[in-house]
């Protein structure tokens, strides 16, 4: 199949943004009036180089004369030094600041309108508009007919994209809030113009995508993403402020660049199709492709650009050629439905480009220009101060940190306060142990895990007895179909049933296997409960800790000082946690001081040395440091006294035995965990492997009816024709409609029925169902076949074992609702998530095959239920 180029044969046309017009304008003396006034003469005439740099930036910035790069640079040094003149000129109406500078800036879309405002945001958006407009500029004048050109036009393009981002986000609300402003630097202008500026760029990448050959999977993500782009600015361009501001070119441009793209998209996308065989779908995408270019040149201006109309004629041609071809295709082999527009998915789109940022192209933070405006003796000073107070505050902070650090080791050392809590009768499990048991008792603790076993019973009961159903539907064919092959003998040419199912009874003797493995496994689950039961019981305790041993008071006493021991080790307890809360609230101390401390002013008026003032200002923080270091030191000497006073405890309290014996609850509700989850893990796993089992029987099971149906058509179609041969009728016809044996297709697959004008020819292994099955758990009234008895012309034959249907009734039962199985999902693979009926508690009456609603939510889809190799199923 042929794949010729479409609209990457020459390079489209793409538009380029014109910079904004501004008129002269003055900034050095009103700059250098406001630093005299202010500062001093002297530091104006120091600036006046900085000044007059400005001065110049400024007329070269705003004229077109330069190249296009010089140009790109000296907007970028203009901004910069705009925010620089920011942080340090008021400009604006007030008479304080300086109010004789007015910028005044010209639509670049309508040059007739223009903005004028007295603050220097109006002038920074103008450049940064301007800066995105010389990129598009640059984009628009590299040769896209060479990768190098490409590649470089991409780089512009994403660069005037990152200029107008960086308009829509940080200038153009501050320009509009001026007294007068224009349409170009609102932010609805700066969105479009970054979204046209992506798509070129992306247009570029597919061009060299297209170049280089690349799959036309990865070429229609490419294409597609471009008429995203298009869409997008073209959205903006529709509705209001720029509906009105925009002639109707930029609209037809934008407009058939959308669609252009979105046919592309199709086109290539349509070409993986047809590699993988999918006409359907391929001949879909061709015909909303065309129809998208169809639609585009209808509602196209007169003024559209005539090279994007020949690149949509053009791809035009190859989307019809393609889709003759596919229909052709599609009609003489594959014959598959083609499904309309509405319902195909979105075209998957892929971004190669996306906006450059502007953070570091426009970063003033190394900004030198009027920097000594601010002085540099005081700055440092300052700088040198904050340094100082910084020293100390961290200095501190260490030292409290550290005094924490050592409370927490020597109590952990000393087992305080756990054991005092306990001989409260509060005792304490460790934390990762406390969660563990909190897990634990969450998930429903031993106590529960008798309700999961008897779900496990319940659908192993569900599953075999979907199983026998099954089994009997196929047994019950098989024997009618034998007592009809003892009646008629040789003219009963049908195949035998067992020579069809065999494959349905090798599953369903796979699921009777799996069962009876899988019942193996629920017994070994419910033993191991039983005999861990004892084991488990210990989590089911709430709370946890009432399992735990308490430190018990000594049983003979020689002078009764057991309350007093404790008592003195309390006090010292109580103590300490104070010590911690003043160490705390100094920290608090520490950084409310520094965070208040500005003594900025006080350098700025200082006549005498730094240094005199810097040892008064830091005097300051001594009384702090001098609490931090008593706080520390009565600590040490605390610790050192609750060390002796917990040595006598332990001994007059035997704390070592009550260790030993924590440890050993520790391990054994350790031990319990570990069983619980191991039992919870084994029942989990057979509830999936139970889910997933039914799944698999009852596509069986649906396989197996659908089976049967063909096989009832069969007989009802075969029983006719030998009540004919035995009435002494023509069998010329049936002859000629039977004169094939029966050919049966595997079990499973779809049945067809062929008629011709005359009469019908039946294929066993291709019947229709044109009565949907009832569904096959319930048994109908009466057994399928005849109503009547056979014709009175055939006296001398023994009455057959079935009836005669009455004149126009229907031997199947009434019509019924039936959901299609799975396609031929195989056992783990189930056919759908989630569960197919309710939980299985059959009560009285209940149809067989019914199943109930499950208590509980299953994941989906289902892993295969032999992967953990608990349960493993043929």
């Amino acid at each position: 199949m042929s794949t010729p180029s479409s609209t990457a044969a020459t390079p489209n046309i793409m538009l380029a943004i014109h910079e904004k017009k501004t008129t002269p304008l003055d900034l050095y003396r009103p700059l250098r009036n406001y630093i005299a006034f202010t500062y001093s003469e002297r530091e104006a005439a120091n600036l006046d180089d900085d000044l007059q740099t400005l001065n110049d930036l400024r007329s070269s910035a705003t004229s077109a004369t330069d190249t296009l790069p010089h140009r790109r640079d000296l907007l970028q040094n203009y901004h910069k030094a705009l925010t620089a003149v920011e942080s340090r000129f008021p400009i604006s109406p007030d008479k304080d600041h300086i109010n004789t500078v007015t910028f005044v800036w010209h639509d670049a879309f309508k040059n007739k309108q223009k903005a004028s405002q007295q603050n220097i945001h109006l002038e920074k958006a103008a450049v940064v508009f301007n800066l995105g407009a010389v990129w598009s500029q640059m984009g628009l004048g590299f040769d896209r007919a060479s990768v190098e050109g490409r590649r470089q036009a991409v780089q512009a393009f994403i660069a005037a994209a990152g200029a107008f981002a960086y308009l829509r986000d940080n200038s153009s609300m501050k320009a509009s809030m001026g007294s007068s402003t224009t349409v170009d630097v609102s932010v609805e202008c700066a969105g479009m113009l970054e979204r046209l500026m992506l798509a070129q760029a992306q247009e570029c990448v597919f061009e060299n995508s297209i170049a280089k050959g690349s799959t036309p999977g990865a070429c229609a993500k490419i294409a597609r993403q471009v008429g995203v782009y298009y869409e997008e600015a073209l959205a903006a361009l529709s509705v209001a402020p720029l509906n009105q501001h925009f002639d109707k070119g930029w609209l037809s441009h934008v407009q058939l660049k959308a669609a252009l793209f979105y046919a592309e998209a199709c086109y290539r996308y349509s070409l993986e199709l047809h590699e993988k065989e999918e006409i359907a779908e391929e001949i879909a995408r061709l015909k909303s492709g065309a129809s998208a270019l169809s639609e585009a040149k209808k509602s196209s201006s007169k003024g559209a650009a005539q090279q994007i109309l020949d690149a949509m004629n053009k791809l035009e041609a190859n989307i019809s050629r393609n889709l003759e071809r596919a229909m052709k295709e599609n009609d003489r082999v594959y014959l598959m439905r083609v499904p309309p527009a509405s319902a195909l998915p979105p075209l998957p789109a892929f971004s190669m480009v996306k906006s450059m940022p502007m953070s570091e192209v426009l970063d003033a933070s190394k900004e030198k220009m009027f920097a000594s405006l601010v002085p540099d003796n005081s700055a440092k000073a300052l700088s040198r101060y904050t340094e100082m107070v910084d020293g100390i505050i961290r200095t501190q902070a260490e030292k409290l940190q550290q005094g924490s650090e050592l409370t927490r080791v020597r109590l952990k050392e000393m087992d305080l306060p756990d054991s005092i809590l306990s001989l409260e009768g509060n005792a304490l499990l460790p934390t990762a142990l406390k969660e563990d048991v909190e897990a634990v008792q969450i998930s429903g603790g031993p106590a529960g895990l008798d309700a999961e076993l008897q779900q496990l019973r319940d659908l192993r009961r569900v599953n075999q007895e979907l199983l026998v159903q099954t089994e009997e539907l196929l047994q019950k064919e098989a024997t009618e179909d034998a007592q009809f092959r003892s009646q008629f003998g040789t003219r009963w040419t049908r195949p035998q049933s067992s020579t069809l199912t065999k494959n349905l009874q090798d599953r369903l003797n796979r699921f009777a296997a799996n069962l009876k493995q899988a019942a193996e496994s629920d017994a070994r689950i419910e033993r191991s409960v039983r005999d861990h039961s004892a084991l488990m019981s210990i989590l089911d305790r709430h709370p946890i800790e009432s399992a735990l041993p308490t430190l018990a008071r000594p049983i003979m006493s020689l002078d009764a000082n057991e309350d007093a021991i404790v008592g003195a080790l309390k006090q010292s307890l109580r103590q300490l946690e104070t010590l911690g809360a003043q160490r705390a609230g100094l920290e608090d101390m520490l950084k409310d001081m520094k965070r208040k401390d500005d003594i900025l002013p006080k350098l700025m008026t200082s006549t005498g040395s730094y240094e005199d003032l810097f040892r008064k200002e830091i005097a300051k923080y001594d009384p702090i440091c001098e609490d931090i270091a008593h706080n520390i030191e009565a600590q040490e000497q605390l610790l050192l006294q609750i060390q002796a006073q917990n040595d006598e405890f332990a001994a007059v309290f035997n704390i070592e035995d009550y260790r030993a014996s924590c440890e050993k609850s520790y391990k054994q509700i350790e031990a319990a965990i570990a069983k619980f989850r191991e039992i919870k893990e084994n029942i989990n796993e057979g509830l999936k492997f139970y889910i997933t089992l039914q799944d698999a029987i009852t596509n069986v099971k649906q396989q197996c009816s659908d089976f049967i149906m063909t096989r009832n058509i069969q007989c009802r179609e075969m029983i006719e024709e030998v009540q004919r041969k035995m009435a002494g009728l023509s069998f010329q016809d049936v002859r000629s409609k039977n004169s094939g044996a029966y050919n049966y297709p595997p079990v499973g697959q779809p049945h067809q029925v062929q008629r011709n004008s005359s009469q019908q020819q039946t294929d066993p292994g291709n019947v229709p169902n044109p009565f949907p099955q009832t569904p096959y758990y319930q048994q109908p009234a009466q057994q399928p076949g005849y109503s009547q008895a056979p014709p009175s012309y055939a006296p001398q034959q023994p009455p057959p074992p079935y009836h005669v249907p009455a004149a126009g009734g229907s031997p199947y039962p009434p019509q019924q609702s039936q959901q299609q199985p799975g396609s031929n999902h195989e056992y783990g693979q189930p056919a759908y998530p989630g569960w197919r009926g309710p939980y299985y508690n059959a009560p009285q009456g209940q149809q067989p095959g019914s199943l109930p609603r499950p208590p509980y939510t299953v994941p989906s889809p289902y892993p295969p239920p032999h992967q953990s190799g608990y349960y493993r199923p043929q």
